[in-house]
């Protein structure tokens, strides 16, 4: 089992930066590859960034390429989104998950990867 707690969002106007983390603990050693994602009102679960553990190159949905910023911190068992330029669109619950059989690249597009999930955080953007 691996245990995923992300820090508290925020509110912040158009244009503003948060910044995301998630504590990982149990079994995290086993996790493969870690992503965040998030779900819109009224909108289906999206990816939004994913990272293998270890030296990786990060993935990024087309949506936030540019903005969004996924890093690591293996020694904390902790995982960031830095999130820059936000726009009222990017609103959402924002949850950061673990998998253990990931493969290939972005994936954060498969959400079936990531068996462990944290409780989620409001992020709310404003115009």
């Amino acid at each position: 089992q691996v245990q995923l707690v992300e820090s508290e969002g925020g509110s912040v106007q158009a244009g503003g930066s948060l910044r995301l983390s998630c504590a990982a603990s149990g079994y995290y050693y086993t996790a493969k590859c870690m992503g965040w994602f998030r779900q819109s009102p009224g909108k289906e679960r999206e990816g939004v960034a994913s990272i293998y553990t270890g030296p990786s190159t990060p993935y990024y949905s087309d949506s936030v390429k540019g903005r969004f910023t996924i890093s690591q911190n293996n020694a904390k068992n902790a995982l960031y989104l830095q999130m820059n330029s936000l726009k009222p669109e990017d609103t959402g619950v924002y949850y950061c998950a673990a998998g253990v059989y990931c493969s290939g690249a972005n994936p954060h597009q498969d959400l079936a990867l990531f068996r462990y999930w944290g409780q989620g955080t409001q992020v709310t953007v404003s115009s």
